[in-house]
């Protein structure tokens, strides 16, 4: 099994800049790509970003050029820069990753984000 801990949410104004964490633990070795996915009060979770092992990344349309992911293989970290955030609302951030044999992707817990106008 693989444990994720995200941090670093919190309130920030339109504009601003945050960044979140996410800590991997238990079966590491197992996991392929790392991703961030959002999900706002009432709406469905949505895909933000994805890494893979090698550094391949992707993003949705509408964070792409503000923000950024990257990943730490040898920390077993994966970070998410937020820059010129957006009045959005709130959101909870959340980290997963997938594995190498196609099993279950695994879920932290969330961070909350919220944007202030």
């Amino acid at each position: 099994q693989v444990q994720l801990v995200e941090s670093g949410g919190g309130l920030v104004q339109a504009g601003g800049s945050l960044r979140l964490s996410c800590a991997a633990s238990g079966s590491i070795f197992s996991i392929s790509t790392m991703g961030w996915y959002r999900q706002a009060p009432g709406k469905l979770r949505e895909l933000v970003a994805t890494i893979t092992r090698g550094g391949k990344t992707n993003y949705a349309d509408s964070v792409k050029g503000r923000f950024t992911i990257s990943r730490d293989n040898a920390d077993n970290t994966l970070y998410l820069q937020m820059n010129s955030l957006k009045p959005d609302g709130p959101a909870v951030y959340y980290c997963r990753s997938d594995s190498w044999t196609g099993g279950i992707p695994y879920w932290g817990k969330g961070t909350l984000v919220t944007i202030s106008s």
